[in-house]
C-alpha cells in the first residue's frame, strides 16, 4: 500500500481538502496515509466524478476487489468519513457511503514467530536489520514505532532502562528494555533508521527488511511472540501486557497472547 496513485482532476481538490481537514484535526499520520491511499485508489479506478458516485458504485467496487475484511472495513470507513466531510463542507448533499453494510472482521488468533525463525534472522541480518528485529522481538514495537525510535528515547529510572514509544494516536508509553539494548540505542544520534519519510524509514520498509531476514515469519509475528512471552513469564498479567503493547483494549491483547500447551493440559486435567 505504498504505491503513489494519482487521482483524476475532479477528485484532486476534494481529496486535498479532506486530507487538510484530517491534518488540522490532528489525526494520526498512519490514518491520513491510509485514507489518502483508499481515496486515490478509488478515484483512479472508478472513472466517475466524486459527486456522481452512488451507493451501488461503492458496493460493486468492494465486490470486485480482492480485499479481505479488514481492508474492506478501512475502505468503508474512509468513504463514509470523506463524504460526511464533503456534505458538511457543502460540496455535495448526499453521502453514498452512509448505507454501506457493516463489515465483520473475524477475530484473529495468536501467531507468535517461532524461536528458530528469530534465531536464524538474527544470525543472517545486517546490523541495521538486526536492531529492527530486536526492537520487535524484545520490546514488542510495531514497525511504525521502530521507524520512529531515536537515540534520546531511552531513559533510566530507579528500576532500570525504558524506551519511550510513540504509539497509535500519538499515545506515548514506556517499555522496559535490557541494559544492552539500551546501550545500543543510546549510541545513536537522531533516528536509529534515517530515511526519506520526515527523516526516518517508512514502516513498510522496516516491515519488508525484517520479514526478508526471518525465514517463514513476519515482523508482526515478532510482536505476537513478545506478547505471548510477556504474558507467560510475567505472572500472566494481561493488563500489563496490554500496557506494554499500547493496546486500547485488552480484547486486542488477547488476540496476541498464545496459551501454551502445558497450561491447556493442566487446566483440562484439573477439570477432569
Amino acid at each position: 500500500m505504498t504505491q503513489q496513485v494519482t487521482p483524476s482532476a475532479p477528485w484532486a481538490s476534494p481529496i486535498r481538502g479532506y486530507l487538510d481537514h484530517l491534518t488540522a484535526s490532528r489525526s494520526p499520520k498512519p490514518t491520513i496515509t491510509l485514507r489518502s491511499y483508499y481515496l486515490r485508489r478509488f478515484a483512479a479506478d472508478i472513472g466517475i466524478d466524486p459527486w456522481g458516485v452512488t451507493a451501488r458504485d461503492l458496493v460493486d467496487y468492494i465486490n470486485n476487489s480482492t480485499w479481505g475484511p479488514s481492508a474492506v472495513k478501512s475502505f468503508r470507513s474512509t468513504m463514509r468519513e470523506f463524504y460526511r466531510w464533503a456534505t458538511l463542507s457543502d460540496l455535495t448533499t448526499t453521502n453514498p457511503a452512509e448505507r454501506l453494510p457493516r463489515v465483520r472482521v473475524p477475530v484473529g488468533s495468536p501467531r507468535p514467530a517461532p524461536e528458530s525463525s528469530l534465531e536464524d534472522g538474527l544470525g543472517v541480518a545486517d546490523p541495521r536489520t538486526r536492531m529492527m528485529i530486536r526492537l520487535a522481538a524484545l520490546a514488542g514495537l510495531r514497525c511504525r514505532e521502530i521507524a520512529l525510535v531515536q537515540g534520546d528515547d531511552v531513559e533510566r529510572d530507579l528500576l532500570g532502562w525504558s524506551l519511550r514509544v510513540q504509539g497509535k494516536g500519538g499515545r506515548m508509553r514506556r517499555v522496559p528494555i535490557s541494559d544492552d539494548l539500551a546501550a545500543e540505542i543510546l549510541g545513536h544520534a537522531g533516528y536509529l533508521f534515517p530515511g526519506q519519510v520526515e527523516g526516518h524509514l517508512s514502516a513498510q520498509y522496516v516491515s519488508k527488511l525484517i520479514s526478508r531476514a526471518l525465514p517463514g515469519a513476519t515482523a508482526h509475528q515478532l510482536r505476537h511472540r513478545y506478547a505471548t512471552r510477556a504474558y507467560q513469564h510475567g505472572g500472566r498479567d494481561i493488563r500489563a501486557v496490554q500496557e506494554l503493547l499500547g493496546h486500547a483494549s485488552v480484547a486486542t491483547t488477547q488476540v496476541y497472547t498464545a496459551v501454551d500447551p502445558d497450561s491447556l493440559r493442566q487446566a483440562a486435567l484439573a477439570a477432569a
